[in-house]
């Protein structure tokens, strides 16, 4: 199958996860032959003010197994994120980057800098929020606090 873009990036904590990751991941693959996914280190991550369960060796593992799991045959790249934008950002080979409504202004301002840069701007894709079953957003801190699982379902206290 021809994709559209040669790369296209994405980023997150991805402390658990869980299926708004999933349908993020899977547009980035299903839109380009190379991903390069970036998992903020613990630093960043405390500097954002994260609570995480999980440190960054075990964020990068648990992000490897899945894709292997699931796109075993594909190529990608998960490298650290110490801010918004990690330095692979600004390689001319990125085409896209997929994101979030929420984190969709950030890439705004990120392509300015690009610009400045001599690089052309990323396309953006963005993926709309999932939501849990009770209509709110699926996130990793929900999960943390097990008012849902990964799947969105709530869980019973």
């Amino acid at each position: 199958m021809k994709r559209k873009f040669r790369t296209v990036i994405l980023g997150g904590t991805f402390d658990y996860i869980h299926k708004g990751h999933w349908i993020l991941i899977t547009r980035a693959f299903d839109s380009a032959e190379n991903i390069l996914i970036g998992i903020t280190t613990d630093n960043f991550a405390a500097c954002l003010g994260k609570k995480i369960q999980h440190n960054f060796k075990i964020r990068v593992e648990n992000m490897t197994n899945y894709l292997n799991k699931f796109f075993k045959d594909r190529n990608f790249k998960i490298v650290p994120l110490d801010n918004y934008f990690g330095i692979e950002t600004y390689e001319d080979n990125v085409e896209a980057i997929v994101a979030s409504p929420e984190t969709s202004t950030r890439v705004i301002e990120f392509n300015k800098e690009r610009i400045k840069l001599g690089f052309k701007p990323l396309k953006l894709l963005v993926v709309n929020t999932v939501l849990a079953e009770d209509g709110k957003p699926i996130s990793s801190s929900r999960i943390r606090l097990e008012e849902i699982n990964e799947e969105g379902y709530l869980c019973n206290n």
